[in-house]
């Protein structure tokens, strides 16, 4: 979920036959080695280009007790792809008069705590809220993960705590925006949030198996979640599906969502003025342009505009690519809390789009270099560890998980096994003071120093 900037050689990858066989076998090459590495239970990939599927095929396991092998109807949970279903329906309550972006949100919410702010529809949509992530909140929201909470008990959990900053003047990931906007949408359409979007999105364009992932229904083709302990696959920790909601809680496979795309960013969902907003990168207050919209991520890979985003949600991983110039769409869907669907989604695309592939140093670092980068570096709730490992140095997130990296020199690393991700220090005196994290040359995160 990274990226960098890198130089590349001109001969680094010659013109590639994209020929219906050779593009296959590329791709089935590439999967493999994702489970193979993660590990990774199973994999859904559909490759969809000029409305031509060019690729759609399962690998693995959807259930490994039962050995059921992963296929492109295989149902995964999409965790927060599900944001920008909720984003087209309040576009659509935006388009039919029943409301304005611009709307306060306690005209449809008025006993939410806005605490001396003016929360705009607009900022929930942006993550420009300043409100509270529940999923941020640690074991007071981690200890409640497996309760069907009501609408008041969760809102409960975040609308009393400070807000992060004022409205539109930052942009942090927020599900706590999306959770609202659920419940406005609910209370301006008179529907419940699943209801609305199977009566107004999937049945209008034939979505059959993309449905609010309820546990107890019987979903066909249904995916089990796997995560990693010590490297073993192992089920993943219960959650129940109340609580993702609006921010997170839809099943879908690789095709509905590709014919998703297709729909949404062609004016069957949304007219094209709104979708346009969707798909704009917004501004802050202070007029400095984000790499978000309504519910949809902004960037490009090379000189190729992306539009896109990813979902992250117990026992699965997935990402949702389109590339509207090339009229490119590729759709990847893990089971498996390790798996790397970006990762996989971004060597499809570089093969298709003809992309070379940056070239990746592995230069030692001295041990003057190597003691002025390790500690801890901290941005409110996220915190990092630098740390050395056999004179390597590797990222450790507040949660264990932990990422090689290689030296490029001038301050920089990057991860050999994905090199969109990178991470840059800044000195002062000789000692790291900051490190900022950056996708594609977007900066996702810009972390101090904390020890």
């Amino acid at each position: 979920m990274f990226a960098v900037a890198s130089s590349v050689t001109a001969g680094s990858m010659q013109a590639q036959s994209t020929s219906p066989a050779a593009l296959t076998t590329a791709i089935d090459s590439i999967a493999q080695a994702a489970l193979r590495d993660g590990p990774v239970a199973g994999m859904s990939i559909a490759v969809v280009r000029n409305g031509k599927i060019l690729v759609s095929k399962g690998y693995g396991f959807a259930d490994i007790e039962n050995q059921v092998p992963a296929t492109p109807q295989t149902v995964y949970r999409i965790g927060s792809i599900t944001k920008q279903f909720t984003a087209a329906g309040i576009m659509q309550l935006v388009e039919s008069g029943k409301l304005s972006l611009d709307d306060e949100i306690t005209k449809y919410l008025p006993d939410y705590p806005e605490q001396g702010h003016h929360v705009l529809i607009r900022h929930l949509l942006n993550h420009t809220s300043g409100i509270r992530s529940y999923t941020s909140l640690g074991p007071e929201w981690t200890s409640k993960i497996r309760l069907d909470l009501p609408h008041d008990s969760l809102v409960a959990l975040f609308a009393t705590k400070p807000f992060d900053f004022a409205p539109g003047d930052e942009w942090r990931y927020d599900n706590s925006g999306y959770y609202l906007l659920g419940m406005i949408l609910e209370r301006v359409s008179g529907e419940r949030y699943g209801t609305y979007l199977q009566e107004h999105i999937f049945d209008p364009l034939g979505l059959k198996s993309t449905y609010y992932c309820d546990v107890s229904p019987i979903l066909p083709h249904r995916a089990q979640g796997y995560e990693t302990q010590r490297g073993v696959l192992r089920n993943a920790d219960y959650l129940s599906m109340s609580q993702p909601f609006a921010a997170g809680s839809l099943c879908s496979t690789t095709g509905d969502l590709a014919t998703w795309t297709a729909a949404l960013s062609g004016g069957r969902v949304v007219s094209a003025t709104s979708y346009a907003r969707m798909s704009t990168p917004d501004t802050l207050n202070s007029g400095k342009r984000l790499d978000y919209g309504y519910g949809l991520g902004t960037g490009a890979l090379g000189s190729h505009k992306l539009v896109s985003h990813s979902g992250g949600i117990n026992g699965f991983l997935s990402v949702l690519n389109h590339f509207p110039q090339d009229s490119l769409i590729v759709v990847v869907l893990t089971n498996t809390e390790a798996g790397s669907p970006d990762e996989v989604a971004r060597k499809i695309e570089r093969r298709l789009l003809n992309i070379p592939t940056a070239v990746v140093k592995d230069l030692a670092v001295n041990a003057a270099d190597l003691s002025a980068y390790l500690g801890a570096y901290a941005k409110d709730a996220n915190r990092f560890q630098i740390v050395a490992r056999a004179g390597k140095v590797a990222l450790v997130s507040a949660d264990g998980d932990s990422t090689s990296l290689a030296f490029q020199g001038n301050d920089q690393f990057i991860d050999p096994k994905n090199p969109e991700f990178a991470v840059r220090f800044s000195r002062i005196g000789g000692r790291a003071a900051a490190m900022t994290i950056s996708e594609e040359g977007h900066v996702l995160l810009e972390a101090k120093r904390a020890d």
